[in-house]
């Protein structure tokens, strides 16, 4: 099959760089799609600034074709970083999923305007929950996630542990827009076909609800997935569905993203984010 579109896995050299390289490339097998590998590179120039009047003009021109030095080799080793990781994760890939092609997508900047460049070609993204900000930290998710969630329309997976092919998922229900959209998706698309599925409702709902969750778990019936719907009682939505998650042995989540904006979950905070942070099993999110 030949595409121009791919599953973009966004590496920083950090310890989940092989998960998100093996969990993006399980990705593309299951849709036959190429995966893409972006790394981004932000290199700060040095503080331009005259940091003593008393010094001539001589002086400070010596300094500022010294800081311009600087700058170059630094450049330099950042670029020859980024062209041995990402040789060294398409190597990763290879070794595991022969048959998947690999691109390789390098650039300056921001992490962001970089996924945005490719949007045209972005079927998916694939990011580590702890980027390299957060390695010594269990809890902290990646800084970049919510951003990246908030202005993307297609799934993100989050990973952080070695990958282990998914044989079951459920999907994380509350009868909300999002929730509705992440069970379209996945009867829409190949990915989990074939996995046990289950659909999982956490707390006192009301019947229409109640109703969506049906309706959800018929249409992924409807489109040959197996799946089992599930309305459970707890006190707390999150711990009943990380709970449900381990009782159940689920290997991946899938979540509607952020259906508050920022403003809100001042208040109210984000169960995307709690979920995210709470578990060591892959989390698709589909804002």
């Amino acid at each position: 099959m030949t595409t121009s579109q791919h599953i973009l896995a966004c590496i920083d050299g950090s310890a989940v760089t092989e998960s998100v390289c093996d969990y993006a490339a399980w990705y593309a097998s299951r849709l036959n799609f190429p995966v893409g590998l972006l790394h981004v590179s932000d290199i700060p120039a040095s503080v331009r600034r005259d940091l003593s009047g008393a010094i001539g003009i001589n002086s400070r021109q010596f300094l500022l074709d010294e800081l311009s030095q600087l700058d170059e080799q630094r450049a330099k080793v950042v670029n020859s970083y980024s062209n041995a990781l990402v040789q060294d994760a398409k190597s990763h890939i290879k070794d595991s999923f022969a048959d998947v092609n690999v691109r390789i997508y390098q650039r300056h900047g921001k992490l962001l305007p970089s996924i945005e460049h490719f949007k045209e070609e972005n079927r998916a993204i694939v990011m580590g929950r702890r980027g390299e900000d957060h390695k010594n930290s269990r809890i902290n998710i990646g800084s970049q996630i919510e951003t990246v969630a908030r202005a993307s329309d297609i799934p993100i997976l989050i990973c952080s542990e070695t990958f282990k092919e998914p044989s079951s998922y459920m999907i994380a229900f509350d009868g909300s827009k999002t929730s509705i959209k992440a069970a379209w998706m996945v009867a829409k698309s190949p990915l989990l076909k074939g996995l046990k599925g289950h659909i999982v409702m956490v707390g006192n709902h009301n019947e229409v609800a109640k109703q969506s969750m049906s309706a959800a778990a018929a249409k992924l019936e409807d489109a040959g997935y197996i799946v089992e719907a599930h309305h459970l009682s707890a006190s707390d939505a999150v711990d009943g569905l990380l709970t449900f998650q381990v009782d159940n042995d689920i290997d991946i989540m899938v979540v509607g993203a952020y259906g508050h904006s920022k403003w809100q979950q001042l208040f109210l905070g984000s169960t995307t984010t709690e979920i995210i942070a709470s578990t060591l099993s892959p989390v698709i999110l589909v804002r």
